[in-house]
């Protein structure tokens, strides 16, 4: 308590102690309980969702044991039947013979037609005197040679593979499908059983409007999956499987998405393939994030409303007080443009008052001084300023160069080329930029050359992200067409900025510059990349701002100057182009007539 004490006499400021005490009191507790809650309720929500999903890949794990058992249950009747075992083991001399003995038999027919998971039951053999008819198939030697008729030859146990069909147009369809051997003791072939389970089938089970299921089988690719253009890829989570069973509950970020995932393994009856589910929800994480974000709201409102009370309470009881405590703290330090007032007829108004009377009276008596002093230091400012204006004067382009090319020689005695290269780099873009400042004209290859200068030093900014090349055409002499100075790098920082802005690495920058006839004989300068491209609609929208003046826009400057700067040099309908596709990236293209290029070399040669 003595110490509790000793600690409120140092706070000597009724506002301190006040909000002291609101922080002690208040805020600290509030804030305490509440990122206890808070990681409280984190937690139940995430055990919640992971119970969720848990359950719902139990439900997929039973739905797939039961489908796969009741067609493993058929394939155990089919490959004991006698019937088929007869068909399979005979020769035949006339394919007759075959339509005769196979057409009788329906026992296949009715497992296909009875049993809405199975989508179509085949059976294989190498029997040479064979023909396709029904579920019966030859086993041709494409088929003979393929991995799954090689195993299931060589072994008498079921085994699970997913298999991939493609239609006459080209559709490619994905089945889980059982395979087994057909034992013949009457004869020397082979025959191989294969029951191929029914995608639709498959969905209307297992889909879920809140859940994503992948599904495959052993380490091979996804055959099914809540996304039908996912099918065909490897499982998005990383799996061992090198375990018997092998089980993940947890999080997993995946393209920028945080998702709730479950995987566990399925160990098919009487096979030794597995099967391995991944049930995933992109919402649930979402959802948390909202209820969080909820509470911290609720939390925030319990602070600030007594924080506002406390606040305002403070402020009116303390403010006529060190109102007059700082009047009289600046009339002790001899300032005396005191502009507060104080309100009322108590004692604190009428000190203020007598305050104030003396004050007029000092600043009368010192209002020739301070006026004096007030004009020294006016002119003493300007000769200040004037001095400092002569002085930045002195500092010209040649001696940030000068100063630019001692450190780079430094560095390079250093053997740190790479900085001197940055240097030089740097170096040349700066004369470029202040050697161009104030002028109409450049030639074409001085701004390509400042463009290869800007392209290295964004490559040593970013390292691998791109590569660049600059390909001119043979029928180009870029040293006798003049360009406007400045023209190509806000449409490769653009490129980089915006174009390659998904893109870590692989990036490329390609600069074109060709002939174009039209009407005349254009220059075309395309500035390329292989980033993600453009909607047609904001491509659309990029290429009106371009051509629109609007001072409330903060993008596209750049694009927008560069297209009037044409326009107003060369005329209207020359000027800058876009063009995107979606994955296929973007391409700004400059046109500009090489007539009027020609002629403004001739009479800046003649100027000269």
């Amino acid at each position: 308590m003595k110490k509790l004490k000793f600690h409120f006499r140092k706070l000597t400021n009724i506002r301190q102690q006040l909000y002291t005490i609101y922080f002690a009191a208040l805020f600290l507790p509030i804030m305490i309980i509440g990122i206890f809650l808070l990681m409280n309720t984190y937690t139940l929500l995430a055990n919640y969702h992971r119970d969720l999903l848990e359950s719902d890949n139990l439900r997929v794990k039973n739905v797939l044991f039961e489908i796969t058992t009741q067609v493993y249950n058929i394939s155990e009747n089919l490959i004991f039947d006698e019937n088929i075992k007869e068909i399979l083991s005979t020769d035949y001399e006339q394919r007759t013979n075959l339509i005769q003995k196979a057409g009788n038999l329906t026992v296949v027919d009715n497992n296909a037609q009875n049993h809405a998971e199975i989508e179509g039951i085949e059976i294989y053999t190498d029997n040479p005197t064979f023909t396709d008819y029904k579920q019966f198939y030859k086993a041709d030697e494409d088929i003979q040679k393929s991995d799954w008729y090689q195993k299931a030859i060589s072994q008498s146990s079921v085994f699970w593979i997913s298999m991939t069909t493609t239609d006459k147009y080209g559709n490619e369809y994905w089945n889980l499908s059982l395979v087994r051997r057909i034992p013949l003791t009457d004869a020397e072939y082979n025959a191989v059983l294969v029951i191929k389970i029914s995608d639709n089938y498959l969905r209307t089970r297992i889909n879920s409007q809140e859940y994503a299921a992948m599904i495959s089988v052993n380490e091979g690719e996804v055959f099914f999956n809540s996304d039908r253009s996912q099918y065909g890829i490897k499982q998005k989570v990383s799996i061992d499987y090198d375990e018997n069973y092998y089980q993940y509950t947890g999080t997993k970020k995946i393209n920028g998405v945080t998702y709730f995932v479950d995987v566990s393994t399925l160990n098919l009856y009487q096979s030794d393939s597995r099967l391995y589910i991944c049930t995933m929800n992109d919402q649930g994480y979402v959802s948390i994030k909202r209820i969080l974000t909820i509470c911290v709201l609720i939390l925030a409102v319990a602070i600030l409303i007594p924080g506002i009370i406390i606040h305002y309470f403070t402020e009116y009881f303390t403010s006529r007080v060190l109102i007059l405590r700082k009047a009289m703290h600046q009339a002790s330090n001899e300032d005396y443009d005191i502009r507060s007032f104080i309100q009322g007829e108590d004692e604190i108004s009428e000190a203020f008052s007598d305050l104030e009377i003396m004050i007029q009276n000092i600043k009368k008596k010192d209002a020739d001084m301070y006026e004096a002093q007030i004009n020294k230091a006016e002119l003493l400012n300007e000769q200040q300023v004037m001095e400092f204006k002569m002085l930045a004067s002195q500092i010209n382009p040649h001696f940030l160069y000068n100063t630019l090319e001692t450190i780079r020689m430094k560095a390079f005695k250093a053997n740190d080329r790479e900085v001197a290269r940055a240097i030089k780099l740097l170096g040349k873009s700066m004369r470029y930029v202040l050697e161009n400042t104030g002028t109409s004209f450049t030639t074409l290859s001085k701004e390509l050359e400042h463009i290869k200068v800007y392209l290295d030093i964004q490559k040593l900014r970013f390292t691998d992200k791109f590569d660049s090349e600059i390909e001119v055409m043979e029928d180009i002499d870029p040293g006798k067409l003049l360009i406007l100075p400045l023209l190509l790098q806000p449409v490769v920082e653009n490129a980089i900025l915006h174009g390659l802005e998904e893109k870590e690495k692989g990036g490329l920058i390609h600069i074109l510059v060709r002939k174009q006839l039209e009407e005349e004989e254009l220059l075309c300068i395309e500035v390329s990349d292989n980033g993600n491209g453009m909607t047609e609609e904001a491509l659309a929208f990029l290429q009106s701002t371009i051509e629109e003046k609007d001072i409330s826009r903060n993008k596209s400057i750049g694009l927008y100057n560069i297209n009037q700067r044409i326009k107003l040099t060369y005329g209207q309908k020359y000027g800058v182009k876009i063009f995107s596709n979606i994955e296929e990236g973007t391409r700004v293209s400059l046109f500009i007539p090489i007539n009027r290029m020609k002629e403004t070399a001739v009479v800046t040669a003649n100027e000269g």
